[in-house]
């Protein structure tokens, strides 16, 4: 057995025999022609981006009939890759000059335009690296003549291994067969991430190289809530991954029961509101779905990675307005740009050489260093307010400072708008995230500022205990039930109550139901979580008697090890919930 840890992108486990994608794509012929073929060379190249574009405009609309607009996007953005005049320009001098085949052609100026790309940022290039393969795969297939799919229709459920996938191949992928995918390569905020979210396949990219330990056919374990990938279990590890996918498996229908009409109180009546983490627009009907009380955490990275250029402020309206429509009068928290650390793009002036980023110009320390780039977005969120109950949320606010400095900004944005006669909502909620120590530290004085609090335990976590839960060589000190953290909860949960702000938690640790008697027994009454996790955690709450939650949480507090925490925790869950495996 192999255990390899990879960066999760899209929660979930899955057991299978490994598909092993061909990593090698569409031969080329042939690189040159004979000078009295250069025309119709240019001609095939011509037909091939017209063929190419169409079938993109294909893929898009089906795409967004599954999945939404948004979704339909990414491979939208496509077309105008293959209808671009320069792309097809430079193609076409390559041909004239060189007397390159079509083929050639398209190869070389797409790697030649990645490599110039990678010269001045690359980082940007990594970034669009997939898109532009994806280009090139999809010109040569139509220059060919392959328009096979291996990936489309599998025979048999399989859990799909490779290298990297393109965004168009990942598109094509179809739940029912494809139970997981794990690549070598990729990042959090690819293309091929997001979609693999969006289709809730377990997916955990960027696992380094692995591909040579693994046949087909071979049984593979895709956890892509913590980001492993384990080849050849052995038959404990094996056994426990059963039952917890089972877990997963019965959880995931409970969305379908009458249940989720019910709202979420537990055995002796205190009421406990779960909303849903978002960062597409399409994300609001399945949180809606499930039964979530609101939106806590509506990411907005979204509307800038993988782009050139910063949304508009209309493109930012519109995206808020969709979400806050769909939920009518429940409320959705918004929380402004929190690029940085390992979300970046070029045109929000992020320097992507820094040394330590998660230290570096992140969240509401890049905004304040570019205020029009700030400024834009709280003008749409303050327009969209008028279409639901909108709240406002600042991320990564290390000091006091901070906050008040974002506050200003923000008053100074209502006073534009209401110059300008632009209807707003004037008491819209401000809230902080508390995701680094000196937050937690200084809670009593932010909740003074704000009118609520939402925990980011991720961060928290990372912050406190100084360990990065992506790098695998200390990834065993990341553990959210550490003393530390908890501690940490306990005090921002203790000054929000002393000036009446609620608190919410929003990171992984609020959507795992091993952890929700801990949280209410510390005084938390409102989680936040993935779509996917509501059910569940209604279930696990519906079961909870808060004089017994107060009492474990007591006893968490006096213990010193996350060892200690994690088996009181299995020994509470196994007599609460007795049929399922933490």
């Amino acid at each position: 057995m192999e255990i390899r840890r990879g960066i999760a992108v899209s929660e979930g486990i899955a057991i299978g025999p490994a598909l092993v994608l061909d990593t090698e794509g569409v031969r080329i012929p042939f690189r040159t022609v004979p000078a009295d073929r250069v025309d119709g060379e240019i001609a095939r190249l011509r037909a091939a981006l017209l063929d190419a574009a169409d079938s993109a405009r294909v893929r898009q609309q089906s795409l967004a009939d599954k999945l939404g607009d948004d979704m339909g996007d990414i491979i939208g953005s496509h077309v105008g890759l293959f209808e671009d005049p320069k792309r097809q320009a430079e193609f076409e001098s390559l041909i004239r000059v060189h007397n390159y085949s079509a083929e050639y052609a398209v190869s070389r100026g797409i790697r030649g335009y990645l490599k110039r790309l990678e010269a001045n940022d690359a980082a940007w290039a990594a970034r669009l690296r997939p898109d532009f393969l994806d280009l090139e795969k999809q010109l040569l297939g139509a220059l060919v003549g392959d328009r096979t799919q291996p990936l489309a229709q599998p025979g048999t459920p399989v859990v799909v291994v490779a290298n990297d996938l393109t965004p168009t191949e990942t598109s094509q992928l179809d739940p029912k067969t494809v139970h997981a995918l794990a690549t070598e390569s990729g990042g959090a905020t690819s293309h091929t991430a997001i979609l693999a979210g969006a289709l809730e396949i377990p997916a955990v990219v960027g696992v380094g190289k692995f591909l040579n330990d693994v046949s087909g056919g071979d049984t593979v374990i895709v956890d892509g809530t913590q980001g492993l990938v384990i080849l050849d279990p052995d038959d404990a590890t094996l056994r426990r991954y059963e039952l917890l996918r089972r877990a997963q498996l019965s959880a995931s229908g409970i969305h379908r029961l009458p249940t989720r009409e019910v709202p979420a109180v537990t055995r002796d009546g205190s009421r406990i509101h779960l909303h849903g983490n978002i960062e597409f627009p399409s994300e609001a009907r399945p949180c809606l779905d499930r039964g979530a009380d609101g939106i806590g955490l509506y990411r907005t990275e979204f509307l800038y990675t993988n782009k050139s250029h910063d949304p508009t402020e209309e493109e930012q309206y519109e995206a808020y307005c969709a979400v806050l429509t769909e939920f009518g009068s429940r409320p959705v928290v918004i929380r402004t740009l929190d690029l940085g650390g390992d979300k970046f793009v070029p045109a929000t002036g992020i320097a992507a050489a820094e040394k330590n980023p998660f230290l570096g110009l992140r969240s509401v320390r890049l905004c304040l260093r570019n205020l029009p780039l700030f400024k834009t977005q709280l003008r749409a969120i303050l327009r969209a307010s008028v279409h639901g109950d909108a709240r406002v949320m600042f991320p990564m606010i290390s000091t006091v400072m901070e906050l008040r400095h974002c506050k200003s900004v923000w008053r100074e944005v209502q006073e534009d708008l209401e110059e300008a006669g632009i209807p707003y909502k004037h008491d819209l909620p401000v809230g902080t995230m508390i995701e680094v120590p000196s937050a937690a530290l200084m809670a009593d004085v932010l909740a003074k500022q704000v009118d609520f609090f939402s925990i980011g335990t991720n961060d928290l976590v990372q912050y406190t205990l100084a360990a990065d839960r992506n790098n695998e060589t200390v990834a065993d000190l990341y553990n959210p039930a550490d003393p530390a953290v908890l501690r940490l909860i306990a005090q921002v949960v203790k000054a929000a109550a002393a000036c009446n702000v609620p608190v919410t938690v929003c990171g992984e640790m609020s959507g795992e139901p091993a952890y929700t008697a801990l949280l209410v027994g510390l005084g938390i009454r409102s989680l936040s979580a993935t779509p996917r996790k509501i059910p569940e955690l209604k279930r696990t709450v519906l079961a909870l008697a808060v004089p017994d939650a107060e009492k474990l949480a007591a006893e968490a507090l006096r213990m010193e090890t996350a060892r200690e925490v994690n088996a009181l925790l299995s020994a509470h869950w196994r007599r609460t919930l007795p049929d399922q495996e933490v």
